[in-house]
């Protein structure tokens, strides 16, 4: 089954425009004001999913549907600002019964708006169940993954909610059965144009899982810090919400340009306090003072350019093409003022991009990386075309075995 470009950007807008029908009603409903900040589709590895909660504690509401889409959707509240909501819709200081049947009457105005979008789209009657109240910490708030999943990877839409007056989230996750959603996507799917197959799609994503791999085992020997890949996946929306992907937060790390097939950008990003605690791990001697010094620095941009070569010669090997990248050039700054100036580059081709997306963790040391890639999504379709799927399970496998001549 393939899925092109253009069906995956129509599916992108239809749950953005779902989400933003959902935060007027509850802005109707409330009066509070809140907006969509940004939406994506996102193949993810099932035990992944809603890896972005961490683990605050959340409340929400749950919906099965059925009928040419199938699967479940969850509303999640951040647990703080229920209070909030639920007095503004029913006034006063609501007792814990009546909160719990406020965010139902939410969750069911809003949810209800967003699935009708989806059935008046594909022509078809959607229907779904009554509303059912979850609360939970981090992604123990969402559903299992089916134990029959045709695939160790689902595609999960994605909508992040504002509130505008506070400093608080919403989320809507549409977690669709596999099957279904493919079988919609491919008759979509513009076959003498853009399309990507979908399992071409996953095999990608595994070698990125074994980029990010090869890039922690690059960490763990240069630093003696023992690290783990802790999530990976590709998301797809438009490019003007690329930045979004990253926020605000204030990181140091490298950019580096990578060319060949494909091309495009790789981010190492460390948040301040990890920059400093793995740069001086690499260091002969302590730093005085919390501070960034150009030994910090040196050892950051050294790191990045080891992080990033193991995970483009990864790429390289199993693409079978030749990929180089520049040398890595320092950013400290806002995450969003450092993807900017790169989504714009990028966006001259292309109006959608696909951002991969992946996650450095240690128990044992305070530190965290994430890798971000926005790779040109014309040569990405170039080098998925060229892959053998049957023979991709076979990471050692010669690069013969893998691909077409």
């Amino acid at each position: 089954m393939n899925v092109d470009i253009q069906s995956l950007g129509t599916f992108n807008q239809l749950a953005h425009e779902g989400a933003e029908q959902a935060t007027a009603s509850m802005a109707q409903m409330t009066g509070i004001a809140a907006d969509v900040d940004v939406t994506k589709i996102s193949l993810v590895n099932r035990e992944d999913i809603g890896e972005e909660l961490g683990d605050r504690e959340f409340v929400g509401v749950r919906f099965g549907y059925e009928g040419e889409l199938s699967g479940e959707t969850v509303l999640v509240f951040d647990s703080d600002c229920t209070e909030t909501l639920v007095g503004e819709l029913l006034g006063g200081s609501p007792g814990e019964e009546m909160a719990r049947s406020g965010v139902e009457e939410i969750g069911n105005i809003m949810m209800s708006g967003f699935i009708d979008g989806w059935a008046d789209y594909l022509g078809t009657t959607i229907d779904h169940s009554p509303p059912e109240y979850v609360e939970g910490t981090g992604a123990g708030i969402l559903p299992p993954a089916p134990a029959d999943a045709e695939s160790d990877q689902v595609f999960v839409f994605k909508s992040r909610i504002e509130w505008l007056e506070e400093s608080v989230e919403f989320y809507i996750y549409m977690l669709p059965e596999y099957t279904p959603l493919a079988e919609v996507m491919a008759e979509h799917a513009d076959t003498e144009s853009d399309a990507i197959p979908i399992d071409k799609l996953e095999v990608f994503n595994e070698m990125t899982t074994d980029g990010t791999e090869r890039a922690a085992d690059n960490v763990e020997m240069m630093t003696g810090i023992d690290t783990e890949a802790e999530v990976s996946q590709i998301s797809f929306a438009p490019i003007e919400d690329v930045p979004k992907q990253v926020g605000n937060d204030t990181y140091v790390g490298t950019v580096v340009e990578f060319t060949g097939v494909p091309s495009g950008f790789m981010l190492v990003l460390f948040d301040e306090a990890s920059a400093r605690t793995v740069a001086e791990a690499m260091m002969p001697v302590d730093v005085e003072g919390e501070e960034l010094t150009d030994q910090h620095k040196m050892a950051i941009e050294e790191l990045g350019n080891i992080m990033t070569s193991g995970f483009v010669d990864g790429w390289a090997n199993v693409l079978q093409t030749s990929v180089d990248h520049t040398p890595p050039r320092l950013v400290h700054d806002m995450g969003q003022a450092i993807v900017d100036p790169l989504a714009a580059q990028v966006g001259q081709h292309q109006e959608h991009a696909f951002i991969i997306d992946s996650k450095m963790v240690t128990d044992d040391v305070a530190f965290e990386s994430e890798i971000y890639a926005l790779p040109n999504e014309q040569e990405l379709r170039q080098a998925l075309d060229e892959l053998l799927v049957e023979r991709a399970d076979e990471t050692e496998a010669d690069a013969e075995q893998i691909f077409q001549e």
